[in-house]
């Protein structure tokens, strides 16, 4: 997966973590919907744009670029005005240019330095937004994508334990997990998913809010018939996140201490539900 796509799926599910990182507030997002836009009658498509659902508020254009290019700036101020010619918006414009670090930002702004000044164009430099620890979740997940191999993983597990304290939305909770998967998965192109799924732990899987409301879920439901069917149907209960996550039937079942048969039952509830 390119590392432009990684970082526009993770603005497509997650939003507000795109107004973080520019020094918004998280809550702006609700009045965005991110989309790419064709520049017609060109070979030109913007990947990544913020649009508003009222003229008071700006589009953001959004610009991942992790390699050198010294002609990033004249491409992209070149899409931006043929999309103002073509759409003539009401909405005024601001555009944000996504570096892993400063060194790689080497393009001429000579012709377009108003731009920088005014703050209508801000690049942003991942590597210098502070520790993981100390930053928004949302946050740390994009730094996770510059992480060193070697610290990777821990990031990883951190970022778990910060999801089950402090995201409340269980779908957020899985979705962000995803994300942080396909990152590793991103990060180690040479492993399998099932080796970065042992490196993962599951162990850190099962301590999140989603996995532990889904298994009290089940449990409740089966209580009636007994402690073992309660915890049976506990653990029938999440193999939809395991699912999701990529393991196949065969490591579910065996994490849970379930039959094959019985998972396999679960997923095809879950796909013809």
């Amino acid at each position: 997966m390119k590392t432009d796509s990684l970082f526009y799926r993770i603005f497509q599910e997650f939003p507000d973590i795109f107004f973080e990182l520019i020094g918004n507030s998280p809550e702006t997002a609700t009045n965005y919907q991110f989309s790419s836009v064709e520049v017609k009658q060109t070979a030109l498509r913007i990947d990544g744009v913020f649009l508003p659902t009222t003229p008071e508020q700006a589009i953001y254009f959004v610009e991942v670029q992790f390699q050198a290019d010294t002609e990033i700036y004249s491409r992209l101020f070149t899409e931006i005005h043929l999309y103002l010619r073509q759409n003539k918006p009401e909405n005024d414009w601001l555009a944000v240019v996504i570096y892993p670090s400063r060194s790689i930002d080497t393009a001429s702004t000579i012709h377009y330095r108003e731009s920088f000044t005014s703050g209508r164009v801000t690049p942003i430099y991942l590597e210098e937004l502070g520790e993981n620890s100390s930053s928004p979740i949302g946050i740390a997940t994009i730094k996770l994508v510059i992480e060193d191999e070697d610290t990777a993983i821990n990031s990883a597990r951190e970022l778990i334990n910060r999801t089950n304290q402090e995201i409340d939305s269980i779908q957020k909770q899985q979705q962000l997990l995803q994300i942080i998967e396909t990152i590793l998965v991103y990060k180690f192109p040479r492993m399998d998913i099932e080796e970065i799924q042992q490196m993962f732990g599951l162990s850190e899987l099962k301590q999140t809010r989603v996995y532990q409301q889904a298994f009290a879920e089940g449990r409740e439901e089966g209580r009636e018939e007994g402690r073992e069917e309660g915890e049976r149907r506990g653990k029938l209960k999440t193999v939809p996140l395991f699912l999701a996550l990529g393991l196949t039937i065969e490591q579910i079942a065996q994490e849970l201490d379930l039959t094959v048969e019985e998972v396999a039952q679960a997923a095809q509830q879950q796909s013809s539900s």
